[in-house]
């Protein structure tokens, strides 16, 4: 049983059980992210062609994966120095109430999404690692303010669920060198009506020379295909 008085990790409860787990997909060849279609595809070309992106579309499509993917492939390449993954703190229709230990144990629910995807694509050790040294960072979003993110390759997930001002802070975020993420579905916001900013900032980008906004759809869900399904009826 695990010691409920023990901090919480990214990785999972120590104990031989996680060693034994992490060593086993440390030892498991990882194959390069393929897309599963053309909106993937796409996306994944917008991010190697452009500084700033904004992926928009349903639950499902690949969207913050893939851009994190994206990410551990430039730190590998060395065309960043370090990767930068934000995300609000923004419960999902209930309320978590208190919950104790320092900023990393309180932010841990809402950033363990991001975890388990550069988990998967970098393995446990070397994410550890790489935490420790600051190769990889985890914030959310209200810590972004007053940065400049220079040599960076930034994922900002959940963007639906951030205003237009702090959209417009994050974007303003950009620095030398860098490339900026900004992935969310403009119909799942967990704010109240009319205070999530995607929509409109993903509007006013479009034709911004730069920029690409990229749209994808409920036929690029890569999920069970009832998740497409049932999107076209909720």
């Amino acid at each position: 049983m695990t010691d409920k008085t023990s901090p919480w990790h990214p990785l999972g409860p120590e104990g031989p059980e996680r060693d034994r787990r992490h060593q086993a997909r440390q030892n498991t060849p990882r194959r390069p992210v393929k897309p599963q279609n053309e909106g993937q595809a796409a996306l994944l070309e917008a991010m190697a062609k452009h500084h700033m992106v904004v992926a928009v579309g349903p639950a499902g499509t690949g969207k913050t994966y893939l851009a994190i993917a994206a990410a551990v492939a430039a730190l590998d390449e060395g065309r960043v120095d370090r990767i930068i993954l934000s995300r609000p703190a923004i419960e999902s229709g209930e309320r978590l109430g208190f919950l104790p230990g320092e900023i990393q144990d309180k932010m841990a629910p809402y950033l363990r999404p991001l975890y388990d995807a550069l988990s998967d694509l970098m393995g446990a050790r070397r994410l550890k690692q790489s935490l420790a040294d600051g190769l990889v960072e985890i914030a959310p979003i209200g810590f972004m303010r007053g940065r400049t993110l220079n040599n960076a390759f930034v994922v900002i997930d959940e963007a639906q669920n951030c205003t237009y001002v702090q959209l417009k802070m994050l974007l303003t975020r950009l620095g030398w060198h860098a490339t900026m993420v900004m992935a969310g579905d403009p119909d799942q916001s967990d704010l109240l009506g009319g205070l999530s900013g995607l929509f409109d900032i993903a509007r006013k980008l479009q034709d911004v020379e730069g920029v690409a906004v990229m749209r994808l759809g409920q036929e690029d869900i890569v999920r069970h295909p009832l998740v497409a399904r049932m999107l076209t009826v909720l």
